[in-house]
Parts: structure tokens; C-alpha cells; sequence
């Protein structure tokens, strides 16, 4: 499955995963300079939601174009089916 993406769904899918950037960037930080554990694994959850976030947002987008896509054959269906609920599983 290809990620064709609208501009504006690109953008904010990478907007976020550069958010997260920053925040891993900060937890090292925060790990290196022997901060609280707690903050840290706070940060470490903030972080990972954002991941999710971002995984799902792409997943939504290629199960739209999925949907779009009247012309596919029930198997061609349910392969894409198939292949969308492996990529939902996998960020479970």
C-alpha cells in the first residue's frame, strides 16, 4: 500500500512525528542528566501517544483511499482488509 497522502494530512502526520522528535531528543536529555524517573516515564508516554497518533492518522488515510477505491474486486477487498487490520494490530 502506497502512502499517497493529501498535503494537509502529510503535513500535520509529519508535523507531529517531528514533535516527537523533539520530546525523544528531551528524554534523553533528561535521562543523561539523571533526572526523576517519574518525569521520565511520563515523557516516554507523551511520546509514544503522539507515535500512535501518527501511525493511526496514515492508517486512517490509506483505509479511506481503500474505501474509495470502488473498482477493487471483493478479493482485492479483502486483502486491503486484511492488510489495514495488521497495521491497526500492530500499534495496538
Amino acid at each position: 500500500m502506497e502512502l499517497s497522502m493529501a498535503a494537509d494530512e502529510l503535513k500535520r502526520v509529519v508535523n507531529r512525528l517531528r514533535r516527537a522528535q523533539g520530546q525523544i531528543a528531551g528524554i534523553i536529555r533528561m535521562i543523561e542528566e539523571g533526572r526523576d524517573c517519574e518525569e521520565v516515564v511520563t515523557q516516554l508516554a507523551a511520546v509514544s501517544r503522539a507515535l500512535d497518533r501518527a501511525g493511526f492518522a496514515v492508517i486512517a488515510t490509506g483505509l479511506q483511499h481503500c474505501l474509495a477505491d470502488e473498482g477493487a474486486g471483493p478479493a482485492d477487498r479483502e486483502q486491503m482488509r486484511a492488510r489495514l487490520e495488521k497495521l491497526f494490530l500492530s500499534l495496538a
